[in-house]
Formats: C-alpha cells, structure tokens, sequence
C-alpha cells in the first residue's frame, strides 16, 4: 500500500473575500472561469464533475464537459438513455463541479436538472461535426456491447447511409439545464484556512451569502 501521508501542497495563490464578491454566483463563477481560461494552463476549462444519484441507489460521478452557462444555469449533453439519463430523470438532483488546480479554485453547484427545449438541442447538435452526429447515434451508450468492432462496423455503415445527407439528432439526444440552488466557491489558502463562500437560494430570486469554514 502506498502511503501518501506526505503529499502537501500550500495554497497561496488568491483570496475570496466578501468585499471583493457579486451578488449572485452565476457572476462570479463567469468571472473565476475566464480567468481560469486566461491565467492557467488547464486545457479543459469547461470540463466538469457530474455527480447523480443512480436507479441503483448508488451515487456516481463523470467528468463531462459544459457547453453553455447563463444567468439561468448550465447546460450539457448527453444520450437520455444513457445511465446518468436515466438517473437524471428518475432523481434531477444533481451535482456539478469544477476543479481548477492551476488556480487552486474549486466550485461545488447543487441544483435541479431540466431537459433543454428542443430547439436548443437541435440547435446544438446542428453546430457538431458530422462524425461526433453519428457516434451520438452509433452508441446505444451505457449498454453492454459485444465489442468495439461493433461500434466500428455500426460508423461505417452509418457513414455510407448519410453520406451527403443532413444527420438529424436522435430523440434520446440532448441537452440538461442544471438551475443551481446552491453554490459553493473554494479558493485554496495558506495552512489549509481555505476560503469558502457559499450561495444559497432563497424564495427562488435572492441568494444568500455565507462563509464556511474550512
């Protein structure tokens, strides 16, 4: 067993504070993630960790990756039947998060999952490059395939069938917008006395502004 007792870094790259903070989170999450695009060097900044709680009861977790965020939420994609669709349909309490270590920031979004208008989800899939349409398409995703020639066979043959052809987007395809409830910000900090600022929605239309400790 490896023992890693040892491993630790100190944090002393920002501050959060409440002098310097918006009134709502969507704000200030705007503002840490084109910061975090600007300042860092990670690649994926809108990749995100999709937390759902299972039809087996279970919770569980996946890294996805955020398309759009608005003063309304945040919203990604994904196969409906997939396993965390149908989680998600079952149970829309969710939860996302953001890690940006070369920042050292964190951010922890409770919300309540809603399936996008369809038009928004055409509208996205239109945009997507034609083998990205297909693989949506090709991947009955979550199930137990026989092999990964199975999927490579089912490309091909969908490739010659829509070749010069508009790709339509499956009905099980589409997007999730997570409305948040609560949010949380995390700005590392010196001998582990992190920052933490909690929003949290009340009466559906103001937030309330707390520190947590760390």
């Amino acid at each position: 067993m490896k023992d890693l007792s040892n491993y630790r870094k100190s944090y002393e790259k920002s501050e959060l504070l409440e002098t310097n903070i918006p009134e709502d989170p969507i704000n200030l999450f705007n503002r840490w993630f084109h910061e975090t695009e600007e300042f860092s060097t990670t690649e994926e900044v809108n990749a995100m960790t999709v937390s759902t709680i299972g039809l087996d009861g279970f919770p569980k977790s996946r890294v996805v990756l955020l398309k759009k965020f608005n003063e309304e939420g945040f919203i990604f994609y994904t196969n409906y039947n997939s396993e965390k669709g149908k989680a998600i349909l079952n149970s829309p309490n969710v939860c996302l998060s953001f890690f940006w270590h070369s920042m050292e920031r964190q951010i922890i979004i409770k919300g309540i999952a809603e399936k996008t208008p369809e038009i928004i989800s055409d509208n996205y899939f239109a945009s997507r490059p034609d083998g990205s349409k297909l693989g949506a398409i090709v991947s009955p995703q979550s199930e137990v395939i026989p092999s990964r020639d199975f999927l490579d066979i089912k490309l091909k043959e969908l490739e010659k069938e829509f070749e010069n052809k508009e790709i339509p987007r499956p009905e099980n395809w589409g997007g999730f917008l997570i409305r948040p409830i609560e949010v949380e910000f995390w700005q590392g900090r010196a001998n582990r006395l992190h920052d933490r600022i909690r929003y949290k929605l009340e009466d559906n239309f103001n937030w309330k502004i707390d520190r947590l400790s760390p």
